[in-house]
């Protein structure tokens, strides 16, 4: 697969860097808050967000793709009732728990 991108690395450095610092940065918040949070943390969206931050140093390619698929749930089954109104934003648990 051939890869273009019409801008070169420094232009994107450039253009993006500071965006992509701050979400950084919000992530870090949201990790210090858990650990200073009355909870465990261990819920399926904190450790879905835990292997998506693995996947983000891996050095593998394909990034985008891989942390779509770990946060997309694949059950093809339908359900009785939705628990809530909205999504949850990461798959629950594989024995079907969300906590």
């Amino acid at each position: 697969m051939q890869r273009t991108c019409p801008m070169t690395s420094q232009e994107i450095v450039d253009a993006y860097f500071l965006e992509t610092r701050a979400k950084v940065l919000d992530i870090a918040a949201f990790l210090d808050r858990l650990d200073r949070g009355k909870t465990s943390g261990d819920d399926f969206r904190v450790q879905a967000l835990r292997d998506v931050i693995a996947c983000l140093i891996d050095g593998n390619d394909d990034r985008v793709r891989r942390i779509q698929v770990l946060l997309s749930d694949h059950s093809t089954d339908p359900i009785e009732a939705a628990p809530m109104q909205g999504a949850f934003g990461a798959p629950p648990k594989a024995d079907g728990t969300s906590t």
